[in-house]
């Protein structure tokens, strides 16, 4: 989504933020505002004397929120869609509900892998206790690792 000028007049807005100033009230970094300016998350208002763009106090509210889902694992495009949906006057929490069982599946399932990767990991270093370092001979780089590939399991 592209950034796209909203307004104009420069009295529609009461105490105007730079992308630097809205940077510093909320403690992210610049470049984050101007990503989420660029993505659509954000939508200054475009002043049309020196066009720079300004942000509007409620901006800060926003991007705490947006840490916020992040923080809780949502994906900036699902944080637009939740956005969205408040924007245009619908709840977001039954999408919210949903996003979040399906983030919390996929967790376990990583999980569940993990954890099968390291018992793997673990017996194999258990099983190289028992083997000598051995130099690399034109067949074989490292017999440890050549050792766990053989392996089936």
């Amino acid at each position: 989504m592209k950034s796209e000028p909203i307004r104009n007049p420069k009295s529609e807005i009461r105490n105007p933020l730079t992308a630097s100033r809205l940077a510093r009230a909320t403690g992210l970094p610049v470049y984050t505002v101007r990503h989420y300016t660029l993505i659509g998350l954000l939508r200054p208002v475009r002043n049309s004397t020196n066009n720079y763009q300004f942000y509007q106090p409620t901006d800060a509210a926003r991007l705490k929120f947006i840490v916020a889902a992040k923080n809780l694992g949502f994906t900036l495009a699902e944080i637009t869609q939740i956005l969205d949906k408040a924007e245009h006057g619908e709840s977001p929490c039954p999408s919210v509900r949903r996003i979040i069982v399906r983030h919390i599946e996929e967790n376990r399932r990583k999980i569940r892998e993990l954890q099968k990767m390291q018992k793997k990991m673990e017996n194999a270093l258990a099983d190289w206790s028992l083997l000598e370092d051995a130099m690399p001979n034109g067949t074989s780089v490292c017999h440890l690792i050549e050792s766990v590939a053989a392996d089936p399991a």
